[in-house]
């Protein structure tokens, strides 16, 4: 019964192209923006929880009025001894985020975020598997900072260890390139947290946020209630629901969100129309023969088997075909920047995306075969 389906819904594919191809066109293109749109927006959520994702600590702590780590204001320093009295907390280090003018000997500049931390652990960042030239060692010296290969066209298009430049004026050097650390509207530069101090002139007696470690076997949860019951003014976050909040601050205050999630949802309501038109108007050209199916037997559950199996058949197809886009545009987007990655449950994802679509616009064919007589045949 099953191959039986198979094999007559090849033939019914086959022997109109012209449809098929219709019908795999809409797919392909639906399912390729679909997954543009998501891969660009992973891409952008990931510059905007940059700061938060390179740090090393469980819990965050800033100003009690951020939601956003990419504007997190400053603290009295004094708080880095309080949150270290906490029960249950390992060790806490503070961290100075501050902005800056970086200019190039050719003339360029740019906006830089700079972020300070204590070495030799520099738990603010970068993560050492995004270094690709240089060590946090090198960070130690006079006018160390990091820079990021994707950033190059920012600073006079190179950043190569050893190039020199100026912070606000100040003298500094690229010690140490990293690949991927980027953040969102503005360039991110890491160094040791006197060194942002003296950059961004920032007091001693301030600090942007403090990132901890809990000890083993404690509560991260429980760290963080205590510190919002005991230390006024700041608010204590675990490293990934501040990540959250950061990227959820941005796109809702942005318009990011709601721009990205229309042309997603655009993407599916044409891909459905075109495909349910086309497949419908398949249908139209093809009553007699499926009413020579039920005239020779065959009743509404294989007829709508037979459509859906050929629905199927096109999903599959086609969201072969735009994965294969996918890759290509993954492959000639990356050298620029935006590089793009699609975990597997966003794979699974797009695939039930694309056989919703297409099983959807199967109804119209359905509703129209559903009618036919097997007498329709011999008119």
């Amino acid at each position: 019964m099953l191959m039986s389906i198979v094999r007559t819904a090849y033939r019914f594919i086959r022997f109109d192209r012209a449809k098929s191809i219709g019908v795999m066109v809409g797919i392909v293109i639906s399912t390729f923006l679909i997954g543009q749109q998501l891969g660009i927006a992973f891409f952008l959520s990931g510059l905007m929880s940059a700061v938060v994702d390179n740090s090393s600590g469980d819990i965050w702590v800033i100003d009690t009025r951020a939601k956003d780590a990419n504007q997190v204001g400053f603290i009295d320093s004094r708080n880095t001894r309080l949150v270290q009295s906490i029960p249950g907390v390992a060790i806490a280090y503070p961290i100075v985020i501050t902005g800056g003018k970086a200019t190039f000997p050719d003339g360029s500049n740019t906006a830089i975020s700079l972020i300070g931390s204590d070495a030799p652990l520099f738990k603010a960042g970068p993560m050492q598997k995004n270094i690709i030239e240089g060590s946090f060692d090198n960070l130690l010296n006079e006018g160390a900072v990091t820079a990021d290969y994707y950033d190059r066209d920012n600073f006079g298009g190179s950043a190569a260890v050893g190039q020199s430049f100026e912070i606000s004026g100040k003298r500094a050097y690229i010690a140490v390139q990293t690949k991927g650390v980027r953040g969102f509207g503005g360039t991110m530069m890491y160094t040791t947290i006197d060194r942002a101090r003296y950059y961004g002139n920032v007091s001693d007696k301030s600090i942007s946020a403090i990132v901890l470690n809990v000890k083993s076997g404690a509560n991260a949860d429980s760290v963080v209630t205590a510190i919002n019951k005991t230390i006024y003014g700041v608010r204590a976050w675990k490293k990934g629901e501040l990540s959250f909040s950061t990227v959820y601050t941005i796109l809702f205050t942005s318009g990011i969100g709601v721009s990205t999630g229309s042309l997603i949802i655009f993407a599916i309501i044409s891909g459905f129309f075109i495909i349910g038109l086309t497949m419908y108007s398949s249908a139209l050209d093809r009553l007699k023969d499926y009413g020579t199916l039920k005239a020779i037997g065959a009743n509404n559950r294989y007829i709508r088997a037979l459509i859906l199996g050929q629905a199927f058949s096109f999903a599959i197809i086609g969201f072969i075909i735009a994965y294969l886009l996918l890759l290509a545009f993954i492959k000639g987007s990356e050298p620029s920047g935006l590089v793009v990655h699609f975990p597997i449950w966003v794979l699974a994802a797009l695939f039930m995306v694309t056989l919703l679509i297409s099983l959807s616009g199967a109804i119209f064919a359905l509703r129209r075969i559903k009618g036919v007589e097997p007498a329709s045949v011999f008119r």
